[in-house]
């Protein structure tokens, strides 16, 4: 074969190479120990080309987050094992570079609102919510 038909092809693997290769997929991490939240967020969240790790409790979630490198952490409060404050101030604590964080809980209470915000919470969502509010504040915190 030619010199120059081998570097044309080789230039077209190339090009076809970088197209299937997306280079804006974030890797979004969902903690919460509902399953059926976690899979209504996760079709949601693959629907608009994220990547979805899933944890079902604040231990599993610490875990993945400090193997798996994540974006951004959709985090509930009240968990097994580890609630989502405890996930939180660890996470803020020990992360080597800045994390996103979304909390969403079911709880009513402003005080718990407050205490998220001073952690360093990035967004706070109240369950029940729609998706379209969770997909926004996914769309600012990663842009």
């Amino acid at each position: 074969m030619p010199a120059a038909k081998r570097a044309k092809k080789a230039t077209r693997a190339k090009k076809s190479t970088k197209a299937a290769t997306p280079a804006a997929v974030k890797r979004i991490l969902l903690v919460d120990d509902d399953a059926e939240i976690i899979e209504s967020m996760r079709t949601i969240l693959e629907a608009k080309g994220h990547s979805v790790l899933v944890a079902r409790d604040g231990s599993q979630g610490i875990a993945i987050a400090e193997r798996e490198n994540p974006d951004l952490v959709v985090l509930d409060m009240m968990m097994p094992k580890r609630s989502g404050f405890l996930v939180l101030e660890k996470l803020r604590r020990e992360y080597n570079h800045p994390i996103r964080i979304i909390m969403v809980t079911a709880n009513e209470g402003n005080r718990h609102r407050a205490y998220a915000e001073m952690l360093g919470v990035d967004d706070y969502i109240r369950k029940p919510f729609a998706m379209d509010r969770l997909l926004e504040s996914v769309q600012k915190l990663l842009t």
